[in-house]
């Protein structure tokens, strides 16, 4: 006769021990969940998943597939977004679904957010005007890199190309999009022209010196796989330098675009340098545009600024940091680390909703240290030569200045857009 009971008790250990990392592993997602929503983070700040509960199996494949950490969690055997905020737009949680539970949206039913109408081509409603990139809401670079090559993909099969009075391209920006852009209109054969009205690198070229960038590889026509995970602003910069000398990119510097006009045969671009003609127009611009003002008095004094390049300039320097996401945390932090610095950061609600974790937890650790002071609800009144107004906590305080920087995003380019005929939608969890 058989005996059963060493396998059922078997059995019944790995049932034991399954259920029971599966209960720890659903009460540490509930934990996260619920610290995220005493905290205030609870608004995904780009391109994120939504699952359809009735046919997600709880398989967890998501869940590790993230590249972000605590992104995703399994809760009452389904998937749910624990920590938003943390979400930056991979899309490996879908790819990895089996069950296509997953979409990726723009939004929420609270917060819109306003974007471009953009086909699966890429292409606006206005026929021949393509959107890759930041603009239309794909920040990460990996993304970015990869619409600017599709974007192409599309272009090149347009009727009208090769013509000799014009250029069959012209690509707006030289970010990501842009760059990637240009290399597949190389490889495509196509003739191009980029106008960029800064440097090489776009959005990344402003970034603080230093500052980490690129969390997942990206393929570039051409040249083929980036095989950066975290790198520096400058070695990708670096690395983007060599490409372009090396392919001889077309790219006129230092030129804004002003101006599109539509002709029976394609676009006018009128830039800084001139006016060119082309078949076809990529919109490869950050959403930043205009950077947004505090509105104040004395915000054009010269020691105010929008962006932090360098902050060793700071070095035994009063400065006061205003804004809430990344780059006003890493704005700030950096600036910290300089000798003999005094930091304040001012922003205007009661939680950092927008920025990542590790720039959180380095501002918790330099608060407490004494090294930042963090004035969350807290509003700026006025800046003088000497010193800022701040209004914080039913008060007014007046603290010595010498330098400000406003990291408050920026105006989307709405009224560009509108010029050329685009259409705009706000997204409330749509994709």
């Amino acid at each position: 006769m058989i005996d059963y009971w060493p396998y059922a008790l078997l059995l019944l250990g790995v049932f034991y021990f399954y259920f029971s990392k599966s209960s720890r592993v659903e009460k540490r997602s509930i934990a996260i969940k619920t610290a995220a929503i005493e905290a205030g983070l609870t608004e995904p700040s780009s391109l994120h998943p939504e699952i359809n509960p009735s046919i997600c199996l709880g398989c967890g494949t998501c869940v590790t597939a993230c590249p972000e950490g605590n992104v995703l969690g399994i809760i009452g055997g389904k998937a749910e977004l624990v920590e938003p905020t943390h979400c930056i737009g991979h899309g490996a949680c879908k790819t990895a679904c089996p069950t296509d539970a997953i979409t990726l949206v723009f939004g929420t039913a609270e917060r819109g957010v306003d974007l471009p109408k953009v086909g699966p081509d890429f292409q606006s409603n206005v026929a021949g005007v393509f959107i890759a990139g930041e603009l239309g809401g794909m920040g990460l670079i990996r993304n970015a890199v990869e619409q600017g090559r599709q974007a192409v993909d599309s272009i090149k099969k347009l009727d009208g190309l090769g013509q000799k009075d014009r250029y069959d391209l012209i690509i707006v920006g030289v970010g990501p999009a842009g760059f990637a852009a240009a290399l597949a209109a190389k490889q495509a054969g196509l003739s191009y022209l980029v106008v960029e009205q800064d440097d090489l690198g776009g959005t990344v070229f402003k970034y603080p010196r230093g500052k980490v960038v690129m969390t997942a590889p990206a393929k570039l026509p051409i040249v083929g796989q980036m095989n950066f995970r975290e790198v520096s602003k400058e070695t990708l910069l670096e690395f983007w330098r060599k490409v372009e000398a090396e392919q001889q990119l077309n790219v006129s510097y230092r030129d804004r675009v002003d101006k599109v006009v539509q002709t029976p045969t394609g676009f006018e671009v009128h830039s800084q340098s001139g006016q060119n003609n082309a078949r076809a127009i990529l919109l490869a611009i950050g959403r930043r545009g205009t950077p947004r003002r505090l509105g104040v008095a004395g915000e054009d004094a010269k020691k105010v600024v929008y962006q932090l390049i360098d902050p060793e300039q700071y070095k035994g320097q009063h400065v006061l940091v205003v804004g809430g996401g990344d780059s006003a945390l890493e704005a700030a932090t950096s600036i910290a680390d300089q000798p003999g610095t005094t930091v304040t950061l001012s922003y205007r609600s009661e939680a950092f909703g927008r920025a990542k974790s590790k720039n959180r937890d380095k501002v918790a650790a330099q608060s407490a240290s004494g090294d930042l002071r963090v004035l969350l609800k807290s509003q700026i009144k006025s800046i003088t030569e000497s010193s800022v107004e701040i209004s914080y906590d039913g008060q007014n305080q007046t603290i010595p200045n010498q330098a400000v920087i406003v990291c408050a995003g920026g105006i989307l380019p709405t009224e560009f857009l509108k010029s050329i005929g685009i259409n705009m939608e706000t997204k409330y969890g749509t994709a």
